[in-house]
């Protein structure tokens, strides 16, 4: 599997995940990325066959448009996703590219269609665990206590050796690990959902 976490512009990961024999590929999170991205998939010869969001935010889906265009990808996001898809996903579901295995897990808290995606021993997780942190919970769609619920009911429910690869290069590293997030990311301290909500409203 080739795997990388793209930084160009900014401060937004975009990340490519291909198949080494079929070079099937996705791209997740375009964001202000496009350029590096092509020139990626141009020097390893890959197919994309998707355009994957972890939320509608633009500056995660800025490019979407133009990749599809080069690539005649299909533009995937959760159902509640507002912007412009080609295939809608839903909590456990599953894309294949080439014999790499893509599960989905729906994560809201950050927005109402966030969705993290587990890949091997890899999670992608958007804007809903950053290293050290994690997404706001007060922009439209955000909920304090459905971010609790896919922090605490999902992404702690992996193993310690998976890798974490966020959305946004906030942190002291570009990517983590679960364990290492939950012993050292204060936002994973221990808390009933009434004190995480309380928690999330300090400023």
């Amino acid at each position: 599997m080739l795997f990388r976490q793209v930084r160009g512009r900014g401060d937004n990961f975009s990340y490519i995940v291909a198949d080494d024999e079929t070079k099937e590929t996705m791209i997740v999170d375009p964001s202000y990325n496009s350029n590096e991205i092509i020139n990626i998939v141009e020097a390893e010869g890959l197919s994309p066959i998707y355009v994957i969001n972890t939320h509608g935010h633009r500056d995660h889906t800025l490019g979407n448009g133009e990749l599809k265009a080069r690539y005649n990808a299909k533009v995937v996001a959760h159902r509640n996703s507002q912007d412009p898809k080609d295939l809608e996903v839903e909590d456990g579901d599953i894309l294949r590219v080439g014999k790499v295995k893509v599960s989905v897990l729906h994560t809201p808290g950050h927005s109402s269609d966030s969705i993290c995606l587990l890949v091997d021993k890899k999670v992608l997780t958007g804007d809903t665990l950053f290293v050290g942190e994690c997404g706001r919970t007060d922009l439209a769609g955000g909920d304090a206590r459905q971010m609790y619920q896919s922090l605490f009911g999902k992404l702690m429910k992996l193993s310690d050796d998976v890798e974490v690869y966020p959305g946004h290069d906030y942190g002291s590293a570009p990517s983590s690990t679960i364990g290492r997030e939950r012993k050292t990311n204060y936002v994973l301290r221990p808390r009933t959902m009434e004190e995480f909500v309380e928690f999330m409203r300090i400023p």
